[in-house]
């Protein structure tokens, strides 16, 4: 069965996007692990599917599946890629566009002229975690709490939604051997049910960050949209930042700011082509090559 796609990234957060309207597509996790091996498939961070929606706030649905197959619950720098893939497509002409996420969730995003996407993310959330064993402490408005990782380094982090879990950590500079350690440390650690995105921030100045993000289910990405957004409002919340904040990640420049409660994310989206792929083929080189093993 050929399957059409088009890959795009967003400042470096590379997604294959697949039209799920015009063509039919039953996504599984082996097919999203398929796609987005960078071996033997197409290869991206994530994957992004486009289909029809029932709900009546919203123009279409997309569904986010990561590298390792699960299905997650937003992705910032993909909501830019998808509505400039609905645009060129010609799927609709509306600007603003209303999306469907997981949970129900409707989020609005504005293409400009130039090509950037302006995505209303919505207001951050509290994130449920085992905090029982863990002590805290108090920084400015924001809750911080302290771990200690498998080597003794005590790290302090703080915890919210967007709606994807995100744990951030502020630090003095940013680190790659503290990133590896600590990074696969808090996304897998058991206090959070689900897994975590973690994000490591450097502050430059009240409007300027640095940020690197240890992705759930994908390692370390160029950059993330939603964990610009956690590290920014987590800035705030620690009267470290005012917004509107530019967050430079190893990618590109996001542009984040608070509108009210809601948080606002500027930032590119970019096409890098069009193809088709084999997925009955694909499918079964993979399932040769887990038995030779």
């Amino acid at each position: 069965m050929k399957l059409d796609f088009t890959k795009m990234h967003g400042i470096g957060n590379d997604f294959i996007v697949i039209n799920g309207i015009n063509q039919s597509v039953m996504m599984t996790t082996g097919l999203a692990k398929a796609l987005a091996d960078r071996n033997f498939g197409i290869g991206a961070d994530q994957i992004l599917l486009v289909e029809k929606t029932n709900n009546s706030g919203a123009d279409f649905r997309y569904r986010i599946f990561n590298a390792d197959g699960s299905e997650v619950e937003h992705c910032g720098n993909g909501a830019r890629c998808f509505v400039r893939f609905i645009h060129k497509n010609g799927l609709s002409y509306k600007n603003p566009i209303t999306a469907e996420i997981s949970g129900g969730t409707v989020i609005s995003l504005y293409e400009n002229n130039d090509g950037s996407v302006i995505v209303n993310m919505g207001a951050p959330k509290s994130l449920p975690f085992d905090s029982s064993k863990l002590k805290s402490k108090i920084q400015s408005h924001e809750i911080l709490w302290q771990l200690e990782s498998t080597i003794g380094t005590k790290i302090y982090f703080s915890v919210l939604s967007i709606p994807n879990p995100h744990a951030v950590i502020y630090v003095e500079k940013l680190n790659d051997n503290f990133i590896k350690e600590i990074g696969p440390f808090l996304e897998s650690n058991v206090i959070f049910s689900q897994g975590v995105n973690v994000g490591f921030a450097q502050v430059k100045n009240r409007n300027n960050i640095s940020l690197r993000v240890y992705e759930r289910g994908s390692g370390e990405t160029l950059s993330c949209g939603t964990g610009a957004c956690a590290a920014v409002v987590s800035g705030i919340r620690r009267g470290l930042l005012d917004s509107p904040v530019y967050v430079n990640t190893r990618g590109g420049t996001l542009l984040i700011f608070l509108d009210g409660e809601n948080i606002q994310m500027q930032g590119p989206a970019e096409f890098v082509f069009d193809g088709a792929i084999d997925i009955t083929k694909l499918l079964s080189q993979r399932a040769a090559m887990n038995k030779s093993i």
